[in-house]
């Protein structure tokens, strides 16, 4: 045996004769011989009788084949049903030690090798511990994630309606920074900053650039609300928010023109910035697999107006109410909207001079599909249907409204993407009271995307419309929109 083996076998056979122990029960040699089989084990198949049914089989084979610290006796048996001797334990022990001695021994060695690689790795962490400790001191907050984008847009329009503003060629921007702040990792309390000098071709009813949608150049609080859930439901409240930020989104199409948000705008969906309150419910399920989600809110133009107030006479309102079904891959969703206007105010969405007086109800279908080819684009589709009594003659009674977009991933280069879209340019007029209607009006817009980086990419776009005002006729346009995300 080796010097440190006999060591710690003397202190135990010791304690054995000391009790009076004879020869036969002690058996120094097979003892040894156990401590030296150690070296002979590295697998733990060569013990005839360990199986690999035994309950400890497992665990047996990773202390021999991992760390080689397990004994055996010179016949190849492990006797792993019999109690261990004060002998036994010693050996084992040895061989445990031994192995770790030789793991110590060869960190050293390592250490000792690699000495200058880990001084310069040492500097560089106690270097970045010193930007950490700086970071955190300066930081923006621990409770709040900024996010910004920069839209520039250059482009224009022809047309020869009379009530075009221009078709000289502009340059407006949109900046906007968005506040997304969680005081416990379940809620949100998100506010969005903006300022912009135009942005008439993706916010306005209609496909003038330079229109309305500008705010002055003026950085101010376009959004703002808090969500927290409430058992199994999420529960949204906010002085400045629109219906369609507390449902699920309708539709996978990006669109140029406001006609073709939300699987076509219309009349269903949006009110002017207001007050606003809803709750969200989805169907717990395995991920993948599909699941139904209910939504309803309520939301009022006049919520910060003391002459009008959240429930007044005189608001724009709008209950909305969706009910859905499906995955990130095929989903499809029935909407319904109460709304009131403040007496005068022409519903979102409506073209060709129709006005509502009085309550409005609207109907709607939502639905889209992604393909698991990447030949094939993703389909997203709508459809709204609306009528309201009308007060007077002009008043609009009915209203119908439709878009079907196509978006391809991976165009040409990996990365880039393109669209394609066709419909009516939010809801249209189909009967007046009192009055004959032929207002039925199109819109047709086709863009790409190329992502120069992650952060940057630049979309040129054409679109045409057609009739979206009782006099204008054909309507073309392009513009170059160049986006900036940090």
């Amino acid at each position: 045996m080796k010097l440190f083996q006999q060591l710690l076998v003397a202190p135990a056979a010791l304690g054995l004769l000391a009790t009076g122990a004879n020869a036969a029960e002690l058996n120094i040699n097979g003892v040894s011989d156990y401590a030296a089989s150690a070296d002979q084990v590295t697998s733990v198949t060569q013990f005839s009788d360990v199986y690999p049914t035994d309950w400890a089989y497992q665990a047996l084979a990773g202390l021999v084949e991992t760390y080689g610290c397990v004994a055996g006796y010179p016949n190849g048996t492990f006797r792993g049903n019999r109690a261990m001797t004060r002998f036994e334990a010693a050996a084992l022990l040895n061989a445990c030690l031994d192995r770790v001695t030789e793991v110590t021994d060869e960190l050293r060695r390592l250490m000792a090798e690699f000495e200058t690689e880990l001084a310069i790795l040492k500097g560089r962490v106690d270097g970045l511990e010193a930007k950490v400790g700086e970071l955190e001191a300066t930081q923006f907050s621990t409770t709040t994630k900024l996010k910004g984008k920069a839209d520039f847009i250059i482009g224009g329009i022809s047309s020869d309606d009379s009530v075009s503003k221009g078709e000289a060629v502009v340059f407006q921007y949109r900046y906007r920074l968005n506040l997304n702040t969680s005081f416990t990792g379940k809620d949100l309390l998100y506010t969005r900053l903006q300022a912009a000098t135009g942005s008439g071709w993706t916010e306005a009813g209609d496909t003038h650039l330079a229109d309305s949608g500008s705010n002055g150049n003026t950085l101010t609080v376009d959004k703002i609300w808090y969500t927290f859930p409430v058992g199994d439901f999420k529960v949204t409240v906010g002085p400045r928010i629109e219906n369609y930020y507390m449902v699920e989104t309708p539709t996978r199409y990006k669109p140029v023109l406001k006609a073709f948000k939300l699987g076509g705008y219309g009349s269903l969906m949006g009110a002017s910035t207001g007050t606003g309150a809803g709750i969200q419910w989805r169907q717990k399920v395995r991920r993948g697999e599909p699941a139904f989600n209910f939504a309803a809110n309520y939301t009022s133009s006049g919520g910060d107006d003391s002459s009008k107030g959240v429930f007044g006479d005189d608001t724009q309102t709008s209950f909305l109410t969706q009910l859905g079904y499906g995955t990130r891959k095929a989903w499809i969703g029935a909407h319904y909207a109460r709304k009131n206007t403040d007496g005068s105010a022409v519903i979102a969405g409506q073209s060709n001079d129709g006005t509502v007086s009085t309550s409005m109800d609207v109907w709607g279908l939502r639905g889209f599909y992604v393909p698991e080819s990447e030949a094939f684009p993703t389909v997203s589709a709508g459809i709204n249907w609306g009528n309201t009594d009308g007060t007077s003659t002009g008043d609009t009674t009915e209203t119908f409204g439709y878009m079907v977009g196509l978006n391809w991933d991976d165009v040409l280069v990996e990365g880039n993407k393109a669209g394609l879209a066709y419909g009516s340019i939010g809801s249209y007029i189909t009967e007046k009271k009192g009055q004959s209607v032929d207002a039925d009006n199109n819109a047709l817009e086709l863009w790409y995307q190329y992502q120069v980086t992650d952060a940057i990419s630049v979309k040129p776009a054409v679109f045409w419309t057609n009739n979206y005002a009782s006099d204008a006729d054909d309507t073309f346009g392009a513009l170059v929109q160049t986006t900036f995300k940090f």
